[in-house]
């Protein structure tokens, strides 16, 4: 996979496919983009599912924060990421080890040793793109 250039029908299928997101790195505090692209997914009727351990029993946007991914009970389609491109490999590792089916990487982070395992595992990967940027380009915000 060229992790350079996605083509649209690689990121629409992931988007349209996916229904369940765990947002690793999600943070409680409004002015942050991870919590403007949580809102964003959960008014595009998305299931979202903070995961953050410093915010864990929590709420965040009415969802209740995990620490990490394998607390959440049930199945997650995608990992979201919003973390340094350094920490990224270990949330692609624990998207591998609960069965996600999508690892997407916010703007800015990039992690091709983490992009190869997971694809290795048969993950599709996304990296350096913003879910909320590429839906309304796509045409499926009114999903």
């Amino acid at each position: 996979m060229n992790h350079d250039s996605y083509s649209d029908d690689y990121l629409r299928h992931i988007l349209e496919a996916t229904r369940v997101v765990a947002v690793v790195g999600a943070s409680p505090r409004p002015h942050r983009p991870s919590h403007g692209v949580m809102r964003y997914l959960q008014r595009r009727f998305y299931r979202t599912i903070p995961v953050n351990p410093f915010a864990a029993g929590s709420d965040i946007l009415g969802e209740r924060c995990v620490a990490r991914l394998a607390d959440i009970a049930g199945p997650v389609d995608m990992v979201d990421i919003f973390r340094r491109s350094e920490a990224a490999g270990t949330a692609v590792d624990e998207a591998i080890a609960i069965g996600a089916r999508f690892v997407w990487m916010q703007l800015g982070v990039r992690d091709d040793a983490a992009a190869a395992r997971a694809e290795a595992a048969g993950l599709q990967v996304v990296m350096n793109r913003c879910p909320a940027i590429e839906i309304p380009r796509l045409g499926l915000a009114g999903r």
